[in-house]
Order: C-alpha cells, then sequence, then structure tokens
C-alpha cells in the first residue's frame, strides 16, 4: 500500500503539470488578452483617446510580461506556485489570485461537499430501496425520477429556482450568502439558520442530478450482486432477507459507486459553479466567469488547476477507500 501511494503521489505530479498545461494554452486559445480589455474600458469608459489607451495597454504588458511567449508565461506561473506558492497577479482585481481563492474557496467546498454528501446518501439509499423491489412501482418512479434529474439543465433549474424565490415568494437577498443583519455578526443558531436558507438552492440544484446517478449505480450494481451464487446460498441457509442484503450484497455492491465518487466531487464543483453563477453568489464562480470574459489569465488557470487536483485527489481518496472496504483488493 505504501509503495502504491508513494506511485500515485509521483504520477500525479506530472498528471497536474499536463492539466495545468492544457487549461493555461486553452484559456489563451481567445484573440488578444487582458490588455486588449483594459485599453476598450480605457477608451469606452474613461474617454481616453486610441493612441493614449494603446500606450496603456502596452505598458500593462511589459509589466506583467504578456509579450512573452505563452511557453514562458506558463513556466513563470507554474515556478511561482511551486517556488513561492503564488499562483500569479489578477489584473482584474490587482491582488494575489492565491489570497483570492483563498477567501472564496471554503464557500465554495463547503457548498459542494453539503451537495456532494446528500446526493451520495440520497442516491445510495434510494437505489437499494429501487433494487430490493425490482420492477414494482417503485422502482418504475426512480427510473422516471433518474431520467428527469440527468437531462434538466442545472442552469435551467437555476433560473427556475430563481424566479420562484423573488417573484413568487418574495425572498430577498438571494445573491448573498446572508440576509445583512448577519453578515457582521458572530456565528449562533440564527446565523447559521440564516446561511442555510440563502445556500439551500444552489446546494439542491448542485447534488440534483449527483442523486440520480448515484441511484442508478447502485441499482445496477446491487441488482447484479443480488444475482451472485454467494447471495443464493445465504438465502439457502435461511438468513433474514435484510442480513442477506446488509451483510452480504450492499458492502460488494458499493465497490463501483466508490470508485464513481472519484469523480464526483469535481462534477458537484460545476453543479455549484452553474447555480452560484445564476444566484450571485459570492463563491468562486462570478469570479471564475468574469475572469474568462476580462482574460484573467491566472485567476482562469489556478481555478482549472484546483478542479484537477480535486479531481486526482477524489481519485485517490477512491483508490484508498476500495483498499479499505475490500482487503481483497491488492495494490502491488
Amino acid at each position: 500500500m505504501l509503495r502504491f501511494i508513494v506511485n500515485r503521489l509521483i504520477s500525479s505530479v506530472f498528471i497536474l503539470l499536463i492539466i495545468a498545461a492544457v487549461a493555461f494554452f486553452i484559456i489563451q486559445l481567445p484573440p488578444g488578452d487582458f490588455a486588449d480589455v483594459y485599453k476598450r474600458e480605457l477608451v469606452v469608459l474613461g474617454g481616453q483617446s486610441e493612441e493614449d489607451a494603446e500606450i496603456a495597454a502596452n505598458e500593462l504588458r511589459d509589466r506583467y510580461g504578456l509579450r512573452d511567449p505563452l511557453p514562458v508565461q506558463y513556466a513563470n506561473w507554474i515556478a511561482g506556485i511551486v517556488l513561492r506558492g503564488e499562483f500569479g497577479f489578477s489584473f482584474r482585481y490587482q491582488t494575489d489570485v492565491g489570497d483570492l481563492i483563498a477567501q472564496r474557496l471554503p464557500r465554495t467546498i463547503g457548498i459542494a461537499l453539503a451537495a456532494h454528501a446528500i446526493s451520495s446518501l440520497v442516491g445510495i439509499a434510494l437505489g437499494i430501496y429501487a433494487a430490493n423491489r425490482q420492477y414494482s412501482l417503485a422502482d418504475n418512479l426512480s427510473a422516471v425520477f433518474a431520467f428527469i434529474a440527468t437531462s434538466v439543465p442545472r442552469f435551467s433549474l437555476a433560473l427556475i429556482f430563481l424566479y420562484l424565490l423573488v417573484f413568487q415568494f418574495g425572498q430577498e437577498h438571494v445573491s448573498s450568502m446572508f440576509s445583512p443583519q448577519f453578515r457582521h455578526a458572530p456565528w449562533s443558531v440564527a446565523k447559521a439558520l440564516d446561511l442555510i436558507q440563502h445556500i439551500w438552492p444552489v446546494v439542491f440544484i448542485a447534488g440534483f442530478g449527483g442523486v440520480a446517478r448515484n441511484l442508478r449505480v447502485m441499482r445496477g450494481n446491487l441488482l447484479d450482486v443480488l444475482n451472485q451464487q454467494y447471495v443464493t446460498t445465504a438465502r439457502s441457509k435461511g438468513l433474514h432477507e435484510r442480513r442477506v442484503l446488509n451483510r452480504h450484497a450492499v458492502p460488494n455492491a458499493l465497490h463501483p459507486i466508490i470508485a464513481y465518487q472519484g469523480t464526483v466531487f469535481p462534477y458537484m464543483l460545476q453543479g455549484e459553479l452553474e447555480a452560484a453563477l445564476v444566484f450571485g453568489l459570492p463563491t468562486m464562480a462570478p469570479m471564475f466567469a468574469e475572469a474568462l470574459l476580462k482574460e484573467d489569465i491566472y485567476i482562469s488557470g489556478s481555478i482549472m488547476l484546483l478542479y484537477g487536483i480535486l479531481l486526482v485527489l477524489g481519485n485517490f481518496i477512491a483508490d484508498l477507500a476500495l483498499g479499505v472496504l475490500d482487503p481483497r483488493i491488492s495494490y502491488s
């Protein structure tokens, strides 16, 4: 196991470097750079002439090395992350990208973890319930639910929720994590309840599709396990059906779904991004979208790299969990 962990950590470094390179070059594919955006703002909003705005844009390019070849810019960015722990300088916010991410990452991770936990627990429970009642009304209804939940775009679902909350139920401050009276107040039960009141739509939307996916995976795996010979043997010995299900079938059916969890957390982050973007919550989603529009390359690249880290970390934890759950699995 120790050898496996070391090998995975070493390979993860190279994987993350490749992910960072692909992300960095892709976000620079659109023509122009932040200096062009800066120039347009100087002309449109600042009232400067084209010549003065071009001079200011060129000064910006020289100051931040935007004229350098892309491999040089990428190497400088990676060197700053590895050697100094700096994720680059945000042209838009005029501060270190690491500080911006540190402010918003806990909120984003918290919402994504809540959505992940709810989708996993509810989806697995519904999958077990449906598999144990194959072809029943409950099983057919779960199939319909899974089809709808995986088909509805989360962006559209967020727009529907926003309309209902604002225009039908009159909820205020939907684009904030807290009501005004709780923003700077110390933590209390009332503040926690106010937080839940503001973020539950995003948690629900981010985890809605995950419930359906976990349901389908768990149902299919459990149906396969229930047809295995050792389950038939356990039943022939007179064991209660609940004991057969909980002690023999479910633990073995969890193997594929645990491996599947390694890719789910980035999916939850994506769902949080779409929902939080519609609701305007102060998470990484609005900042990421604005960085893409304004070509703030170091914010975009750092967030893409962060998604890659979470994907690699999720698969690594899933592999370790499989080894703990099933001692038969060997990583030699």
